[in-house]
């Protein structure tokens, strides 16, 4: 990995590329603020900005670590434990000079003689070079001014001695009674409640949390707040109602419903937790009646909701049993929002672990890595349990997909993989194993299979080094082995399926378990048995297998007979579709080779046919006709396949339609087969003589259909378009499941990207048809790659489309990020020149949407970055977002600060000979000096050729660069009358008076201001107006 950087001018150096970031470390030293950056373990990057008082004010390094190892500051350390355990009597025996002076300070307090204490505390603070005996000096010192009345000090001194150790309890409650008494209540009861917390029989705690309890309902009831009270009526009377027996089942209902609502709001949420509402959730979540548990779930994830202490105190209330239980329950709806309860609380909890340095008042929590593991194991138990539901036992899968593998291959922790896979793996095998037709299987769906390969999977690719796959190698073998071993048929069943399984998951894993000694004799063999559930599922390991070409290979040798023989002879349909899949799937082993053919010609064409001949007949079940397009997904290699397909209206209707069933495993048969449709899958253009090389050597050559040139391409495009394709991509990318994986993700992706938004004419029927939105999650939970082509896919509908009305509302705010993501220089200079085209148009709508949401995705020193760029498009393009980012007070600000060049950047960027740089240029320039007047006067020390730059914007053939130029001219001249004398002295005065005179009807708003400068120098007294005329006034006028 390289860093590029290069200097673009004096005092100005530009970080091109700073590769990936692990962790930020904040290390503040003096008046120097510093990010560091591990870069993948290789170097740091430091990034420093200093004020002007810098030599003035001596180096501090001050790293504070809360809740972890040692905190230095100044002299001796100590860890947290020992600060603790330090009783206050004994701070003498550290050896310090101000031992004396605080003892004397003790017993001048306990004398009743606080003054004289606070004076000796003093001093010795001044002598003390010990950090823990000044945190200890403080909290002394701040009850001195607690006796003195000093309520103000006393906080201060009190939070100093926090700010050395959050756990000094004390110093807390002191900090708590000087808060009162300053009237900051709110503050004073959460100082309060973490004393009763930590010492609950603490009596003093006890009685100030009631006291300021008290004061808080009665300042809330007289200076008329009364929301928070009117929140706890209502939740009062909610609560009332559910526990009514006599209540209408109606009226409880509404009742839970509106707790649903109130609980959504930080008071409402907050009044449900306090009036023990967990206990009332808990017997709701045990009725019959569906409604009111799916709201007693909604209610409780507005309780768990960004809020960690909430969370754990409500697992440990409900506990994951029933958690478990309820999601594992028949209901479809009740499983999901179990499900998304369950994610909330797993976010909850994960939210604060990733914080490096925790918070003062989070430091006194406990760590909720213990819960996590006790869910994450709930969850793995109900892998095989009988007694779960299949959508409990999908919904299951879903949340370990999610909440198990790292998120980021940069995190160097998979801790929690690696404990899954010893803990739960052959859990995971058991449900893979299971054929649902076999009478001693937990209950599945027709997406459990396909949800089992996700998680496998993404267990698989988590894990780090051979050794850790190798274990997870061996467990699986171990599990196939069992079974395989055992006498009885429907165990060698079991095993066969697992390995069906792992190969659509874990391919490398499913390949070692196939070769195993006599698996593939024995699914070979299987795939004649009279028995249709053995002969579905050897047919179906027989389809997956065939994904490594040695082995379609090998197959395409010794079982297309067999694959042949089973479509035309067997009754049943599931038998007959698969086989034809099978059939499918080596025939297009030669990809997009048009000149490897693996069948006769128009073989392909026939099976194509009959795909499409069975997605059409309606009276198959859904999961038949999902192999239907399985087999298209293969087969659309061909060139000849895919015209025939985008021909057939009514096949495409019918792969839409099964698109947005509630049959997910279909999502990538159809996304696949809509890439290859569209040719938005990557080829690479061999080298012309390396082609001719291999000719010579006789070596083959792939070569392309000519019906895949670009001409055939954007002709199935409009009809895919016209037959709806964007409808049924926006029901996919919605689908809540883990089928939905990231290469299905990147296919859409694609898909969107390089079909349905490259021409400019089909975007505004993306748009319309909701591919914009479909595009924002795309952009943001996806492979690598696919986040890139989902980013370029919203900046080309950005920049052609009104983003209000393509991106409406606060959705404009989610757009921000992924665009900012392609100003790097890993994406191509397209993608960077579509991202600035973007941001520009962003940049102009919205201040509180999109410039502020520019500037903290610190997107500004990106955008600057870019306007050193070699390519004048690229460049243009960054000095127009930078002139709409400067509508913003804190762009403005950076051109006001000193020591930097980006004003003389834009002032010679004026005096360039591209024009469009230049009408970015000159605007930025407009905007800055008429809302920055005191960047005026700067103007002429950035370049000596100002005055001639400004003229020859006046003098330009282009009205947008003299409107601009004059402008610029008229902001300068009422910022200060020098300026003017200098511009008058100039041929500037004889351009602007033939300005002035122009035809007002053509050159209106040019003319007007022209004259308004000219007044300017009037008013100045610098010229004088006779008539009409100007000229230079003389000594005389």
């Amino acid at each position: 990995m390289v860093m590029r950087i290069k200097k673009t001018r004096p005092n100005f150096w530009s970080v091109l590329y700073i590769g990936r970031t692990i962790r930020n470390l904040y290390i503040y030293i003096g008046t120097l603020d510093i990010v560091l950056s591990s870069v993948k373990g290789h170097r740091i990057v430091a990034r420093t900005e200093a004020n002007a008082s810098m030599q003035e004010r001596p180096l501090r390094v001050c790293a504070t670590f809360y809740g972890y190892g040692t905190q230095r500051r100044g002299g001796a350390s100590c860890t947290r434990h020992q600060r603790a355990s330090y009783p206050e009597e004994h701070a003498a025996s550290c050896a310090v000079r101000g031992g004396p002076r605080k003892e004397e300070g003790n017993h001048l307090f306990k004398s009743g003689d606080a003054q004289g204490a606070l004076s000796c505390y003093t001093k010795a603070l001044k002598l003390s070079c010990d950090q823990t005996e000044a945190a200890v000096l403080h909290r002394n010192r701040a009850a001195c001014y607690l006796k003195l009345e000093d309520y103000a000090k006393a906080e201060a001194d009190a939070s100093k001695a926090l700010d050395s150790d959050p756990g000094d309890i004390k110093a807390r409650f002191r900090r708590a009674q000087a808060l009162q008494k300053l009237g900051r209540l709110d503050q004073a009861f959460l100082d309060a409640q973490k004393c009763a917390q930590l010492e609950p029989k603490n009596k003093a705690f006890q009685e100030l949390l009631r006291l300021l309890g008290t004061q808080i309902q009665q300042k809330v009831r007289s200076c008329g707040f009364r929301m928070l009270s009117s929140t706890d009526a209502r939740v009062q009377q909610m609560f009332k109602l559910l526990l009514d027996d006599s209540a209408q089942l109606s009226d409880k209902q509404k009742a839970a419903q509106n707790l649903v609502v109130l609980s959504r709001e930080d008071a409402g949420a907050e009044q449900v937790f306090r009036n023990d509402g967990v206990k009332l959730l808990q017997k709701l979540l045990a009725s019959h009646h569906e409604d009111i548990v799916l709201s007693a779930l909604r209610t409780l994830v507005g309780l768990c909701t960004g809020h960690q202490s909430r969370t754990m105190a409500i697992v440990h209330e409900l506990g994951m049993p029933q958690l478990c239980a309820v999601m594992g329950s028949g209901a479809s709806a009740v499983s999901l929002a179990a499900c998304h309860l369950l994610q909330v609380m797993f976010e909850a909890l994960t939210e604060g672990m990733k914080r490096d340095i925790r918070g003062k008042d989070e430091a006194i929590l406990p760590e909720p890595s213990r819960e996590l593991r006790s869910m994450l194991q709930h969850l793995l138990d109900m892998m095989p349990a009988a007694t779960v539901s299949g959508p409990g036992r999908d919904s299951a899968i879903n949340l370990l997909v999610k909440q198990v593998p790292r998120k980021s291959l940069r995190n160097p922790d998979n801790s929690v993989t690696l404990w899954t896979v010893d803990h739960g793996l052959k859990k995971v095998l058991e449900v893979a194993g299971t054929v649902p037709e076999l009478a001693d299987g937990p209950p599945l769906t027709d997406n459990t299979p396909m949800s089992c390969s996700v998680l496998l999977n993404k267990l698989y690719d988590d894990l780090k080094c051979d050794s850790e796959r190798e274990n997870f190698n061996r467990l699986c073998e171990e599990y196939v082995q069992y079974y395989f071993s055992q006498p009885a048929l429907e165990s060698k069943v079991r095993a066969i399926q697992a390995v069906s399984v792992l190969l659509q998951g874990p391919s490398d894993v499913g390949n070692r378990t196939l070769e195993l000694s006599g698996v593939m004799e024995t699914v070979i063999a299987m795939c004649a048995s009279e028995n249709l559930i053995h002969q579905q599922v050897a047919v179906e390991t027989l389809i997956h297998a065939a994904g490594k070409a040695k082995r379609a290979s090998f197959i395409t040798a010794n079982g297309v007979a067999l694959l042949k023989d089973l479509y035309k002879t067997s009754e049943n349909d599931r038998i007959r579709v698969r086989a034809l899949v099978g059939l499918c799937k080596l025939g297009s082993a030669g990809g997009t080779d048009f000149s490897m053919k693996q069948f006769a010609e128009g073989s392909t064409l026939k099976l194509a046919k009959q795909c499409r001949k069975w997605l059409c007949n309606d009276s198959l079940p859904a999961t038949s006709r999902r192999w239907a397009v399985e087999g298209l997904a293969y087969l659309t290699f061909d060139a000849d396949v895919k015209e025939d397909l985008v021909e057939d209206k009514k096949a495409l209707n019918a792969m839409f339609e099964l698109a947005k069933s509630e049959d997910k495993t279909v999502l990538f048969a159809v996304g696949s087969t809509l890439v290859n449709c569209t040719n938005s899958y990557d080829v690479e253009k061999p080298d012309p003589q390396l082609v001719e090389l291999a000719k010579y050597a006789k070596q083959h050559v792939p070569e392309e259909h000519p019906k895949d040139a670009q001409f055939f391409v954007e002709k199935r495009l409009l009809k895919l378009l016209q037959a709806g394709v964007v409808s049924a991509l926006v029901c996919m990318v919605k689908q809540e499941s883990p089928a939905l994986t990231d290469a299905c993700k990147e296919c859409i992706a694609r898909y969107l990207f390089l079909a349905l938004v490259e021409r400019q004419e089909d975007r505004g029927m993306v748009v319309a048809q909701g591919g914009g939105k479909a595009l924002i999650p795309l952009a943001t939970e996806n492979t690598d790659v696919g986040k890139v082509k989902a980013s370029q896919a919203l900046a080309k509908i950005t920049i052609t489309s009104n983003p209000e009305i393509a991106f409406p509302g606060e959705r404009i705010y989610e757009v921000v990020r992924p665009l900012v993501n392609l100003l790097h220089l890993e994406c191509t200079l397209l993608q960077n020149f579509e991202a600035l085209m973007a941001l520009t148009n962003l940049a102009g709508i919205n201040e509180r949407l999109s410039r502020q949401k520019i500037i903290k995705e610190k997107a500004v020193s990106k955008v600057e970055g870019y306007m050193f760029e070699e390519h004048e498009l690229v460049r243009a393009a960054a000095t127009e977002c930078m002139c709409n980012l400067a509508l913003s007070t804190e762009v403005q600000k950076l051109f006001l600060a000193t020591g930097n060049d980006r004003l003389k950047l834009v002032v010679l960027f004026c005096g360039e000979e591209d024009e469009r740089l230049r009408k970015a240029a000159a605007g930025t320039l407009a905007m800055l000096t008429a809302e920055q007047p005191e960047l005026c006067a700067r103007i002429p020390g950035t370049t000596s050729h100002w005055l001639e730059i400004l003229q020859a914007l006046l003098l330009s053939d282009s009205q947008d660069l003299r409107h601009r130029g004059v402008v610029i001219a008229l902001n300068i001249m009422q910022a200060e009358r020098d300026l003017t004398e200098k511009l008058m002295e100039s041929e500037a005065l004889e351009i602007l008076s033939v300005m002035a005179k122009e035809d007002t009807d053509a050159r209106g708003p040019i003319a007007k201001i022209a004259q308004q400068c000219l007044e300017v120098a009037v008013r100045y007294g610098i010229i004088k107006s006779a008539e009409g005329r100007v000229g230079k006034a003389t000594s005389d006028s």
